[in-house]
């Protein structure tokens, strides 16, 4: 996301993304970089939204974010944001509503992190890892994506077409 996105359109495509399958779809958002001049102001209307998510049970049409798949789902994505809690501020996280005790729900949760090199494995759950980049490290972050190694999708949110075709052609 740089800077020339707009907010509004940026948070609605992270919900559906990152939130909305419970995280579990491979091409579930994991991580969003945010250029520095505006991530403030988009980490705040993202944690606004968040708030605003419903945790149920999935038949019902007003919700959201329904449970992960099973038990060792749900134990291993807890364990991971207890250990990233500990290396990482966990910048939001969202409270289980009492309804869902008892399910395989995880708390929808946010972390922002250095860079992409801080995620260890993928975690198919409902948690985004955000990084803030500068405008003049655009190729460090390509770089960075591309050095992990994996990765299904891609999407750039900005107006300028000659940055998004320099993204698109340069990520592999």
């Amino acid at each position: 996301v740089d800077s020339s996105a707009l907010p509004e359109q940026v948070v609605n495509d992270v919900m559906h993304s990152a939130f909305y399958s419970a995280g579990q779809r491979c091409s579930a958002l994991r991580v969003l970089y945010i250029q520095d001049d505006v991530a403030d102001k988009m980490i705040e209307m993202l944690k606004g939204a968040m708030d605003e998510l419903v945790l149920g049970d999935p038949i019902l049409l007003a919700t959201d974010i329904g449970p992960v798949i099973d038990k060792s789902a749900q134990k291993n994505l807890d364990a991971y944001i207890e250990q990233m809690q500990v290396k990482h501020k966990a910048c939001f996280q969202v409270d289980l509503p009492r309804y869902c005790d008892g399910g395989t729900f995880v708390k929808p949760t946010l972390f922002e992190v250095d860079s992409i090199a801080a995620l260890k494995t993928e975690q198919f759950g409902p948690i985004l890892h955000v990084v803030r980049f500068k405008a003049k490290d655009l190729d460090r972050v390509v770089s960075d994506i591309n050095d992990k190694g994996y990765g299904l999708t891609l999407g750039v949110h900005t107006r300028n077409k000659t940055l998004y075709e320099k993204i698109a052609s340069a990520v592999n």
